[in-house]
């Protein structure tokens, strides 16, 4: 059922992003939402569909991993209330899937500081609500649905900013469309098509006094949820902090997430983050809004796709023009994530640029589907895309595009430092002998080993001394948890060691990484 729901709520997805408009017009509920879903579906597929623990455990462990935005957090506590309600289950019947739905609406209320009438948590309630009516798990769910429906066609006399836009709630609607999927897969109801989408309700709103979208997700954390959410709260607005399966996820709209994450990173392994620009997501989807008026008038020869993560590198890319993927190293985006972001883009052909070697199968396949629509430039680092960014033209054509991007992809040269992810010996291909222990910092020279040991910064200026031949621009991008003033410093350093070069600082580089360096 959770399967199929999954499948339903994509059919729906532009068409929930179109309602979006609270707690921020960012346009993004609908995808977030699926991409929540998709990983408890992935969890789902490794676990023993034989044990009910098993199930329970990879819906709550899967929808807090893929969580994503406001939405997204809050559905994955409604579903860890769904799974803790089933979890000593043989078998679930009407009415355990009954309290099952109103465990959901509770752990959701329950994990929102100051719970909002006319969103999710609404909807939820009213699902709860009629799934208390009916027998059979497909007359719970119908009674479900209809009481759902209910509440959520009252939601804009709840909230001033859904009635301004003329819209019911989109995170509610979301999650009434999971709740069909689940009757639909008991009843046998195939796909419906997409509905087509005319018009954005985020074209009526201003970008919000907060900027950023910041989430993360921890382990090991050395303080309980109540003293982390404590922790943020002073940082913005719209927070969520919530935990399952021995993670911690966080959620917050803020001004200052460089300083966000340093601060919580303190407290724990930090995992995953995302920072979203909320100001451009918002004019990408106004952008989104007007294409089918521009469908009739002239377009750009060629549009540009980037996959990218950490938020100083995707405003960088969107400042060159691109149109972002989400993902990179160890979080790579489907190939349907590629294929929808350059059926979005207004332009005769888009270059893809997939900056991650195990994104550029995805890249690949994904242009093979587009009929001569995409052309792969194939940067397999960060660094090779921004240099590739840097030659695109949108009036020159694609194909004229591909021999100059791609030599201005060569001409960059990367450096990434990280830590070990296991213990292990290494022969360098200058026939240098590293061995490392789990946890080192380690430093990568265009994606191929080369140092390890000592402090990330010392990773960094060791492989400058290596790498550096006559160039001319160093640009540093601080991991999460990085502060101002370990860029500050660094760029000392490297002013100190390399007078002749221009050092240019930026946060917001990408997860799991201290440093990203290009050097060109």
């Amino acid at each position: 059922m959770l399967r199929y729901a999954t499948d339903w709520l994509a059919v729906y997805r532009e068409q929930v992003n179109a309602l979006n408009v609270y707690p921020v017009p960012d346009g993004d509920t609908g995808t977030n939402m699926h991409l929540t879903m998709q990983s408890v579906r992935r969890e789902l597929d490794t676990c023993d569909e034989n044990s009910m623990p098993g199930v329970a455990r990879a819906i709550s462990y899967g929808a807090l991993l893929g969580a994503r935005g406001n939405s997204g957090v809050i559905l994955s506590q409604l579903l860890k209330g769904f799974a803790e309600a089933i979890r000593d289950a043989r078998e679930i019947d009407g009415a355990l899937l009954s309290r099952a739905f109103q465990a959901a609406q509770k752990t959701g209320y329950g994990a929102v500081m100051k719970p909002v009438e006319g969103t999710i948590l609404t909807v939820a309630r009213g699902v709860a609500e009629g799934a208390q009516q009916g027998g059979t798990p497909a007359e719970v769910l119908e009674h479900a649905l209809i009481r759902g429906q209910d509440l959520l066609d009252q939601t804009p006399e709840m909230l001033p900013a859904l009635k301004q836009a003329g819209v019911i709630d989109s995170g509610g609607q979301g999650y009434l469309y999971i709740v069909q999927g689940m009757l639909a897969q008991l009843r046998g109801d195939a796909l419906p098509p997409a509905p087509e989408i005319t018009s954005y309700a985020q074209q009526q709103f201003e970008n919000e006094e907060f900027g950023f979208c910041t989430e993360f997700l921890m382990s090991d954390a050395t303080k309980p949820i109540e003293e982390i959410r404590e922790l943020v709260s002073p940082f913005g607005d719209s927070l969520l902090v919530v935990g399952a399966e021995g993670y911690v996820k966080g959620h917050i709209h803020t001004n200052e997430p460089d300083q966000l994450l340093a601060t919580v990173g303190r407290h724990g392994r930090m995992l995953k983050t995302k920072v979203e620009d909320m100001s451009e997501q918002h004019t990408e989807i106004l952008g989104m809004a007007g294409a089918a008026a521009r469908a009739e008038e002239e377009i750009a020869p060629s549009g540009l796709v980037a996959v990218a993560s950490g938020y100083g590198l995707v405003k960088l890319f969107r400042s060159l023009g691109a149109r972002i993927v989400s993902g990179g190293q160890t979080a790579n985006p489907s190939v349907q994530d590629i294929v929808d972001a350059v059926k979005s883009v207004s332009a005769e052909k888009v270059v893809i640029l997939p900056n991650n070697k195990n994104v550029l199968m995805a890249a690949e396949k994904a242009m093979e589907l587009m009929d001569g629509r995409a052309v792969v430039i194939p940067t397999r680092t960060l660094g090779q895309g921004i240099g590739a960014a840097l030659a695109f033209s949108p009036e020159t054509p694609a194909e004229d595009l591909r021999e100059v991007m791609e030599g201005a992809s060569q001409a960059v040269t990367t450096f990434e430092v990280t830590r070990a992810s296991r213990t292990t010996s290494i022969t360098t291909k200058t026939g240098a002998t590293l061995a490392i222990a789990e946890g080192d910092v380690i430093g990568l020279q265009d994606d191929e080993l080369v140092q390890a040991g000592g402090s990330p910064e010392d990773s960094v200026l060791a492989m400058l001394n290596q790498g550096y031949n006559g160039q001319e621009i160093v640009t540093i991008f601080g991991g999460p948890q990085k502060t101002q003033e370990d860029l500050e410093a660094l760029t000392a350093r490297i002013q100190e060691a390399f007078p002749m070069v221009e050092v240019e600082a930026h946060a917001g580089g990408p997860d799991l990484y201290d440093y990203l360096v290009t050097l060109e």
